[in-house]
């Protein structure tokens, strides 16, 4: 079973990032399960995500401790939230990051690190700053969990018409863009 966390700020899409690699999951064949946390919902708090995939039915129904992977949709929240938390040994951090700096490597050297400026790609793609779908095309390239067709499939349950087209074209992109650190 693959565990993931996602930090966010209320509006990025944490959750539908979320959703979104559970329904690929299902469309890979696998089993899968998403949920939020909130704190005090508003625009711009922290929020949390959980998603889990796995080959068999999973019965676990509890929030996520210990993750294998972990998605940071904003790189400021790296200042207030210990991202790393529980996080296994050789676990997986994509960070929504313009730095593809030694500094990010060092801060996370136990950890495989991998940066993608999800902002820029949402702004050029999206005309908005909502990195939720770029972030989980960068994931589906460094975790290896789930196919990109499967991403796709989910991106065109979720949205539709332009928009559904404008998302796939940000997960592909994000998917080249990528880049492991340290």
């Amino acid at each position: 079973m693959i565990e993931i966390r996602i930090h966010g700020r209320g509006g990025q899409g944490a959750v539908t990032a979320a959703e979104i690699l559970a329904i690929a999951a299902k469309e890979d064949g696998k089993y899968s399960q998403a949920f939020p946390f909130f704190g005090v919902e508003r625009r711009g708090a922290p929020v949390t995500a959980f998603a889990r995939i796995d080959d068999e039915f999973i019965k676990i129904r509890s929030q996520i401790y210990e993750p294998d992977h972990v998605i940071v949709l904003d790189s400021s929240l790296l200042a207030v939230v210990d991202v790393t938390e529980g996080l296994s040994e050789d676990g997986l951090i994509v960070i929504n990051s313009r730095e593809e700096s030694d500094e990010v490597a060092e801060e996370f050297e136990d950890f495989d690190v991998y940066v993608v400026d999800a902002t820029q790609i949402a702004l050029d793609e999206l005309g908005i700053p909502i990195v939720n779908t770029a972030m989980v095309g960068a994931y589906l390239k460094a975790s290896d969990v789930l196919t990109l067709d499967a991403v796709k499939e989910a991106i065109h349950a979720r949205f539709s018409g332009e928009i559904a087209e404008k998302n796939v074209r940000v997960v592909e992109r994000a998917y080249r863009e990528v880049k492991a650190v340290g």
